[in-house]
């Protein structure tokens, strides 16, 4: 490392050479795909589309914690694939480019529609310009950390997560692997933390407008705030040095993918707070180091399918165009129309391929060309540079 041209801090023996994990790549699609049905079960915005109150309740009791689950799994795995992945004297300027082209275009292309299609009439600017340069997640105010494309909201975690990765790399590396078990309970143990000073620290007053049963000031600290879902971040960062010293736990897919459905019906049931996140990430870590675990060891998955790989490639642009493409289509073409059940499970199935197909487009369009022209210094492009796989897209 020299004064000009500083470097991501980086173990040699454990940098680029690692086995790719194509069957994380896989395993994206679900995460997002719990968030589409999650926002799907809305009826304020008019996205539920179930006339049948049986339906419409039901549908939404099932979701009711998919976001959640979905969007923590892509913060504990964005801490697991940079560091997995981290290559060994990396620069910091060539770190952050890459990474804030990776979700900067998509974000803007997807910021713009919603703003000509629905947002423009109906946001402030200090909503929409912290929103475009994602930090509105920084802010209170509801019409500011919820504002024109809403999943966005992720982008500004994820992009402090960027920004203090170089810094924390290091450290998580220099912990002993006898204590790196420690450490990860640590970080959920930080988790429950930041839950209990919401619960009784935070005003307990206005009310969130989606009818969470807490309050704006709780939804905010406890879930949108940037800060708070570093614990998740750097507890994706500790899972992959237990993975890389096979001190994972050897625990299969399927029973970590019950955990899982376990984790989310315990979810269901506790205080809102302690829902979010906190009774799903112990079982999704336990599901990214078993799937990690089988693509290290060679084992066969579906996840590493043509079908899932595919999928997995466009789930960050599926997990934009979301809420935009449900939204449009609710409000100015269907007039909030709502159906009977099997017609209703047609519009959500078509809601799906629409969306797949956006995110495809930003994918082709907007995704690749970008990292293709500048994710990398001009003197190096010729030179086989390969950005690892998998991405961690939404992350």
């Amino acid at each position: 490392m020299t004064s000009s041209s500083p470097t991501v801090a980086v173990d040699r023996a454990s940098g680029s050479h690692r086995t790719k994990l194509p069957s994380l790549t896989g395993l994206r699609f679900i995460a997002a795909a719990l968030v589409f049905f999650f926002h799907a079960t809305f009826s304020d915005p008019p996205m539920n589309p179930f006339a049948d109150e049986s339906w419409e309740e039901g549908f939404r009791w099932l979701f009711s914690k998919a976001g959640w689950m979905g969007v923590s799994f892509f913060f504990v795995l964005s801490g697991f694939v940079l560091t997995w992945s981290a290559r060994p004297g990396d620069t910091l300027t060539g770190f952050w480019r890459r990474r804030v082209l990776k979700i900067f275009p998509n974000h803007v292309v997807m910021w713009a529609l919603a703003m000509v299609l629905f947002a423009g009439a109906m946001t402030p600017v200090s909503a929409w310009l912290p929103n475009l340069f994602m930090i509105h997640s920084w802010f209170p105010q509801h019409d500011t950390f919820i504002s024109v494309n809403p999943p966005s909201w992720s982008l500004c975690s994820e992009l402090l997560f960027y920004l203090l990765f170089p810094f924390l790399l290091r450290p998580v590396q220099r912990i002993k692997e006898g204590a790196l078990w420690f450490w990860a309970a640590a970080m959920v143990a930080g988790m429950l933390a930041v839950q209990l000073v919401t619960d009784f620290l935070m005003p307990q007053d206005p009310p969130t407008p989606e009818g969470f049963g807490i309050s704006l000031w709780e939804f905010w600290f406890g879930y949108n705030f940037p800060p708070v879902r570093m614990f998740e971040f750097v507890l994706g960062m500790i899972l992959a040095r237990l993975v890389a010293a096979g001190a994972a736990p050897r625990i299969g897919i399927i029973p970590a993918s019950l955990l899982c459905v376990v984790g989310y019906a315990a979810a269901m049931v506790v205080p809102f707070l302690y829902g979010l996140n906190l009774m799903t990430v112990v079982p999704i870590a336990l599901l990214i180091c078993a799937v990690a675990r089988a693509d290290v060891e060679g084992a066969p998955t579906v996840l590493r399918g043509r079908t899932m790989q595919w999928l997995g490639e466009v789930s960050f642009g599926f997990y934009l165009a979301q809420y935009v493409v449900m939204y449009s289509v609710r409000t100015k073409l269907m007039d909030e129309q709502l159906f009977s059940p099997v017609p209703g499970l047609l519009v959500l199935l078509g809601f799906f391929f629409a969306t797949l197909l956006v995110g495809w487009l930003l994918l082709v369009c907007v995704e690749r060309p970008v990292m293709r022209r500048w994710a990398r210094p001009a003197a190096r492009t010729a030179s086989r540079d390969e950005e690892p796989s998998p991405e961690p897209a939404l992350r």
